[in-house]
């Protein structure tokens, strides 16, 4: 198996990880942080948001202008464009080949290349980097008194949701 055919694996295993998390927070508790420092739930999901635009454009052009911050209204909203940006990485996924994967690939934040690194590189950076951001925001889901779904494993919630079925 390919670096790109492993990473298509990778991101294919964590996207429902991802949904399980954003839809699990609470509409009217996006403004929570649990810090002053910290991002608010709705800055962490529009930040997730970006992240999954980034890496479609990647895949397509090479370059990342990098979006901070992906403005949205509703959850609904939220994981509408999470989905389809997903949906636009899948569909051209496969049509790159592994020189493409290999070529040098730029990231961009306001109009200044930040790195330049094979684009297999940049996209592992943005997929760890979600991973990362999407435990922030599941660590939010209790204090903002939602349940906290499944990632790796079970959690509190849903072992008490299967100990009642």
């Amino acid at each position: 198996m390919s670096n790109r055919e492993f990473f298509a694996q990778v991101c294919a295993s964590e996207y429902p990880r991802f949904v399980g998390v954003l839809k699990a927070a609470p509409q009217d508790k996006l403004d929570y942080r649990p810090h002053p420092k910290s991002r608010s739930a709705q800055e962490l999901i529009a930040h997730l948001i970006g992240h999954e635009a980034d890496l479609q454009e990647l895949i397509e052009t090479g370059t990342i202008n990098h979006r901070i911050h992906v403005p949205f209204t509703t959850i609904d909203e939220a994981l509408s464009f999470y989905q389809s940006a997903r949906a636009g990485v899948e569909s051209r996924f496969s049509q790159i080949t592994d020189s493409d994967w290999e070529s040098l690939g730029q990231f961009v934040v306001n109009g200044q290349v930040i790195m330049e690194m094979p684009r297999r590189d940049l996209a592992w950076m943005l997929i760890f980097d979600a991973i990362h951001h999407r435990g922030q925001l599941s660590t939010y889901l209790r204090p903002m008194g939602a349940p906290v779904p499944s990632i790796y494993g079970p959690t509190a919630d849903t072992m008490s949701a299967a100990a009642s079925a």
